[in-house]
């Protein structure tokens, strides 16, 4: 695959790869079925329109609303909860029958049922799980999908009441075991999401191809506003400072664990190391094998597929970005008594990580959320603090500085949101139906809404082995 510098052409559809990945996951693209499925309807610049029909066997739990007795006692029992929760929010839900819910005036963002019991019906089954695939479905409805999912956010310890939380456990799905990521399970997770299609991502990411938070410079304007022509620079940015940190230079042995699209090795072997990189996408593996030996630098660089627990040899720095929150909460201390093990004496960590409070943390660590059933199977955040306890408790590495970059987040998913619905058409010829696009702008607009309400944090920490001067 080729792309030109500002990325602005996709290559041709890979049709016959996306037959075979359709058959593996019921979230892949089906070849032909996606710019059909949205003929007729179609938005250039606005939310993907409803599917006109589910597959069932794609999408079994989206196809249909829960039924029967028990699903209709749930479903009224959610609604009510529900209703009681956002007359206290500062948004709009409007109702068929004309009821509008909520504390917001003119401006504020507004969420419009469209059928309100097969809503019900969803969150009282599966809880937040169905919120994400009732939009699927195409239930309900908002213009501003992050501003919505923004109020959600930053109340989320309110929507419901203390004692029903407490019992979260006794009625909320639990991780299927073939998603927890032993060593077993963890290709299977990453494929799922990075082996999608590499013409999916490169729809709606810059030409450094770079899935992570981008750092803007304070010229580059209000981070609100800040647009398209900023990102692939500020990508570039936030690469150089984690290089930068972690002391990689002319003859430096780098580790990279979780290669992308070879964006950093590049940019890393540029500086003269010799860099060793590991992923466990084999999509990733190919492009980013691709870039590199276009750019010359096959002789310092090698991408492996290789899980990160199988790496040897010693290195001088290891750089991580955005990878931790695929390994697990259970995994977190072999991570980092891997970095530790392998990292030479007097060398340097960076890595990057989207975290979250640490009480949350603890609250949802056995949690099974929407993003692990259609987005991330097997993954989880960490807090700061959980970085900072496991590795006192299990290496001799200590954080020793870190930076938080949050509001560049939201900015940075912005913009992939914005350049995604612009793309919608060139999506679509990939195969890829109405209820993945919704799927994938909920995800999209979900973690914007995470890093605008501050819900989730995103930062660059420093480890060594320095030694506390007395």
């Amino acid at each position: 695959m080729t792309m030109t510098d500002d990325n602005e052409t996709a290559a041709a559809p890979l049709r016959e790869k996306a037959t075979q990945q359709a058959e593996r996951n019921a979230v892949k693209p089906a070849p032909d079925q996606g710019a059909a499925q949205l003929a007729g309807t179609w938005n250039p610049t606005g939310v993907p329109p409803s599917p006109a029909s589910i597959d069932a066997d794609r999408w079994p739990g989206v196809a249909q609303p829960p039924w029967g007795a028990k699903a209709a006692i749930a479903g009224k029992a959610a609604g009510l909860l529900f209703k009681g929760a956002v007359k206290r929010l500062p948004l709009r839900v409007e109702y068929p029958d004309g009821a509008v819910l909520g504390t917001g005036g003119p401006d504020a963002p507004v969420m419009v049922m469209v059928r309100p019991e097969a809503f019900e019906a969803r969150i009282g089954d599966n809880g937040l799980i169905g919120l994400g695939e009732s939009f699927m479905a195409g239930d309900w409805e908002a213009s501003d999908l992050a501003g919505v999912l923004e109020v959600f956010a930053a109340s989320v310890d309110r929507l419901i009441p203390a004692p029903l939380q407490k019992l979260r456990t006794l009625y909320l799905p639990r991780t299927p075991r073939q998603e927890r990521n032993a060593e077993q399970n963890t290709r299977s997770n990453i494929s799922r999401h990075y082996d999608l299609s590499n013409d999916l991502f490169s729809n709606f990411l810059d030409a450094t191809m770079s899935y992570s938070s981008a750092l803007f410079p304070a010229d580059a304007g209000p981070l609100s506003s800040v647009g398209w022509d900023a990102l692939a620079e500020a990508q570039r940015a936030k690469i150089d400072r984690l290089l930068d940190k972690a002391g990689v230079g002319e003859g430096t042995r780098l580790l990279e664990i979780g290669t992308g699209w070879g964006e950093l090795a590049l940019r890393a072997a540029a500086r003269g190391a010799t860099v060793y990189s590991v992923t466990l996408s084999s999509e990733q593996q190919a492009l980013a094998q691709e870039r590199i030996a276009a750019a010359g630098y096959e002789d310092r660089v090698t991408v492996a597929l290789q899980d990160y627990r199988a790496v040897e040899g010693e290195y001088d720095a290891v750089v991580s970005v955005e990878m931790i929150e695929a390994v697990g909460y259970e995994y977190w201390p072999i991570y980092f008594q891997t970095i530790d093990r392998v990292l030479a004496p007097g060398g340097k960590v960076a890595i990057q990580a989207i975290t979250m409070p640490h009480g949350r943390m603890l609250a949802t660590r056995n949690a099974y959320t929407w993003v692990h059933k259609y987005i991330f199977p097997g993954g989880f955040l960490p807090s700061v603090r959980a970085i900072e306890g496991v590795t006192q408790q299990h290496t001799t590495l200590r954080v020793r500085e870190r930076m938080g970059m949050g509001d560049h987040y939201a900015a940075t998913l912005r913009l992939w949101e914005e350049r995604f619905l612009e793309r919608s058409r060139e999506v679509a010829e990939l195969g890829f139906d109405a209820v993945f696009q919704r799927m994938w702008l909920f995800y999209l607009c979900y973690s914007r809404a995470g890093f605008q309400s501050g819900y989730l944090d995103v930062q660059q920490v420093v480890l060594d082995r320095r030694e506390v001067q007395l």
